[in-house]
């Protein structure tokens, strides 16, 4: 287990090198301003950590109340994934598209775009990360 100290550098480094990676990448891609892209990058990355939160804890509670326990399945896992993807495709779409005035499926392609680099991104870096970072001795260190 990592402490807690390792959880907050992780997490913190994670959101700066990502932002620092996808908002150019986007800007690009996309042709918006490099701010722009920024902006929406910060705003989705909010969005992405609340939804999180509140996501998990409903998730939870639901799989208590239908199985008697948290713990997942591969199944369940992969059901997870796709739910908290879709749950935050559908909050994040609208902004996009009314703050870029763009029409709601050039919106669905660029959050579609945005959630596959993050996929990728998270890969690499949490690959990364462990190796920069090992996890330390589970008998030594506490969470």
């Amino acid at each position: 287990m990592r402490n807690k100290k390792d959880r907050i550098r992780h997490t913190l480094s994670f959101e700066i090198i990502g932002l620092l990676i996808f908002a150019p990448l986007a800007s690009f891609v996309f042709g918006f301003e490099l701010h722009t892209m920024g902006i929406m990058a910060v705003v989705g990355s909010i969005i992405a950590t609340v939804w999180n939160y509140y996501y998990n804890i409903l998730f939870d509670n639901a799989m208590m109340k239908w199985r008697g326990r948290v713990q997942k399945t591969v199944a369940i896992r992969v059901f997870h994934a796709v739910l908290f993807e879709g749950g935050l495709l559908l909050l994040f779409m609208p902004i996009i598209a009314i703050y870029l005035s763009i029409s709601l499926w050039e919106a669905f392609k660029m959050d579609i775009a945005m959630a596959t680099f993050y996929l990728i991104y998270a890969f690499v870096f949490n690959w990364a990360y462990d190796k920069v970072f090992p996890i330390p001795n589970t008998e030594t260190v506490q969470a």
